[in-house]
């Protein structure tokens, strides 16, 4: 295995908090521990329509509370 450059990430009183490492030498190591990068999922709105029943028109609901803040 090569080296690996890291950036070690301190906070105000220097106690390290993170690692940075590049993301070419990420994918080397995911390779090499036969690790599977996935996809980020995309969350699809449509699955939850018709899932909540509204007792209330939704602008005249934003509209009464904003009423009542003021």
């Amino acid at each position: 295995m090569h080296a690996i450059r890291k950036t070690i990430v301190s906070d105000e009183s220097q106690h390290p908090i993170a690692v940075q490492i590049d993301y070419a030498d990420w994918l080397e190591i995911e390779r090499s521990l036969n690790l599977t990068s996935e996809e980020p999922k995309i969350a699809k709105p449509s699955r939850f329509a018709g899932v909540i029943s509204l007792t209330e028109d939704p602008l005249a609901y934003q509209l009464r509370v904003r009423e009542e803040w003021q």
